[in-house]
């Protein structure tokens, strides 16, 4: 039987340049390549500088996920000199991350992801009272009424009479797997316009604490340099705290009331979709909101799951733990770098040499990470799945009435394993959320706890001894596992290496050839138009790629590469 290749390029409503190449044989997918389209120079950038500069510069790996990168990088730095850092630098920390987190799932499913399912341009045809009717079945938030979603469907009218539709004119509009109902279609794009609303207020709690949102201003190697004191108006005091709390108070009724009953409902609504996207089931993730100085209790756990199986979880104990170190390593069989080897980070090197696309030897700037030699796949199921495996009662909590209220409405019992697939990825990262909302209260508490008991110390000066220190530092970033890795010499830094969530899942085959997250999800997906892949977008978009971390443009000649062109 023959098959029909397909390309999407570049996949669009993601960070970065990102091919898919599939092919279709009766009607599904039977092979796939993920292809990333720039090369990341930033740890070339990185060698010979101060390592107190390090989380500056990966910052600047992207434009979406700078906090994590900070945060990675002067973790990697702390390991390497062993450094304790103060309590009250880490629940900054903690807050920062967490609103950084809540903020990009909350664009991730209503401004990049949402799309795939709903269909805008049958929302005009909606009844706002039955929308209504339907909304408040679902949840008891107050713009679930008809006057509300009256006045968005002429909203949506009148940029379809005026042409301007933006973004949403190149949708698949009316494409046969798009299956919800006008109401639904209604209720989801009012939801997705309040969304811009909580996720700024999301934005607002990182940039308090930050100084400026993208691109944080306040981390330091062995701290933070946010000045604590309640009474002065220049530093951190009660003012600012107590705004904070009033953010984080909003946002929890967005996220509890909206984001989580929005997902239900659509996995609902597409249950015939769960068995879809499953892929790459090693789960990997790690540990994140350090409760002490040391890096050694944790809010929320990770650990590694092999081949779906939670009951061969391994935990990941805490920071430099030697599980993660040991069995973390990068092959560059078919990425354009020059070479053909499988190492720790710590050895790793970023030596561009392009070939084009070849299926069957090099295709992708993206290299290929495995944990004990296996692909493994990260990001919120892995992160919900370690939860859940390692006991954690919020999200077994979270995770157990979700499934129950999505088994009500579509009238069948969804068993967990419904979560190895695209549909699942996207409750995963809504559960998820409803975690990081109490670790920002949780976190919160204990930083004004801590401060009221006169604790205003924010930073450790780091000392760098004489030789070579080696160190790595992770994070659980909204995307996945995140691990930067630095070695130190002398003072300055020798090398370093940058694992990424994009790069686990969007890696092209390993050393063994074994298919990337991406490229394993698509595997049997079904394709109803092969001119309009709707089907590819659902799986690939579930991820949330961030192609921008995995890899980024460079042009030795300094040549002009792009224009863009500012209305």
């Amino acid at each position: 039987m023959t098959s029909t290749r397909i390309s999407v390029d570049p996949v669009t409503r993601i960070e970065g340049h990102l091919r898919i190449d599939c092919d279709i044989q009766d009607g599904k997918v039977v092979n796939a390549w993920s292809s990333g389209q720039m090369w990341r120079g930033i740890e070339t950038i990185l060698i010979g500088r101060d390592p107190r500069d390090a989380w500056l510069y990966t910052q600047r790996i992207c434009g979406v996920c700078t906090t994590v990168h900070a945060i990675a990088s002067v973790r990697a730095v702390e390991d390497a000199l062993k450094l304790d850092i103060p309590l009250n630098a880490q629940l900054i920390r903690n807050l920062i991350i967490a609103a950084h987190g809540i903020h990009d799932h909350i664009v991730h499913f209503y401004h990049l992801s949402a799309l795939d399912w709903v269909d805008v341009v049958s929302a005009l045809q909606a009844d706002p009272q039955a929308t209504a009717k339907l909304a408040q079945s679902l949840s008891d938030w107050p713009n679930n009424n008809a006057r509300h979603f009256a006045e968005v469907q002429a909203r949506v009218k009148r940029f379809v009479e005026n042409g301007q539709l933006g973004i949403f004119a190149h949708g698949y509009w009316g494409h046969p797997a798009m299956k919800l109902p006008p109401e639904a279609n209604l209720m989801a794009v009012a939801h997705y316009l309040e969304a811009m609303d909580y996720q700024r207020k999301s934005n607002q709690i990182t940039a308090i604490l930050g100084s400026k949102t993208p691109h944080i201003q306040n981390l330091a190697v062995g701290g933070v340099a946010n000045a604590i004191n309640p009474d002065d108006q220049s530093t951190l005091n009660l003012e600012r705290l107590a705004y904070i709390r009033t953010l984080i108070d909003e946002l929890g009724a967005f996220v509890r009331q909206v984001y989580l009953p929005d997902v239900i409902a659509i996995a609902a609504l597409y249950a015939d979709w769960l068995p879809y996207g499953a892929g790459v089931m090693n789960y990997l993730s790690v540990p994140d909101f350090p409760r002490n100085t040391a890096g050694t209790d944790f809010a929320m756990p990770g650990g590694y799951i092999p081949a779906g199986d939670l009951t061969r979880f391994q935990a990941i104990q805490q920071f430099g733990d030697p599980f993660f170190e040991q069995h973390v390593k990068e092959s560059i069989k078919h990425s354009w770098y020059q070479g053909d080897w499988t190492r720790s980070p710590y050895q790793g090197e970023t030596i561009p040499a392009y070939t084009d696309f070849q299926e069957t030897a090099a295709y992708s700037w993206v290299k290929s990470p495995t944990f004990l030699d296996e692909p493994a796949q990260v990001g919120p199921l892995a992160n919900v799945l370690a939860m859940v495996a390692a006991g954690h009662s919020g999200t077994i909590g979270y995770l157990t009435d979700a499934l129950k209220r999505i088994g009500a409405l579509a009238g069948t019992e969804i068993p967990m394993t419904a979560l190895h697939s695209s549909l699942g990825r996207h409750l995963a990262r809504c559960i998820r959320t409803q975690v990081l909302y109490d670790n920002l209260i949780e976190h919160y508490d204990a930083l004004v706890a801590n401060i009221a008991g006169g604790d205003y110390t924010s930073f450790n000066a780091p000392v760098f001894p004489k030789g070579e220190q080696m160190g790595f530092g992770f994070h659980e970033a909204p995307r996945g596992v995140l691990s930067h890795w630095i070695v130190i010499e002398n003072g300055k830094i020798k090398n370093y290496q940058a694992v990424v969530p994009s790069t686990w899942n969007a890696g092209p085959r390993n050393q063994n050839d074994a298919l990337g997250p991406y490229e394993a999800a698509l595997l049997d997906n079904p394709i109803l138009e092969e001119s309009r892949p709707l089907e590819v977008l659902r799986t690939v978009h579930s991820f949330d790629p961030c192609l921008a971390c995995a890899v980024h443009l460079h042009d030795n000649e300094r040549r002009e590469i792009v224009q863009v062109r500012a209305l």
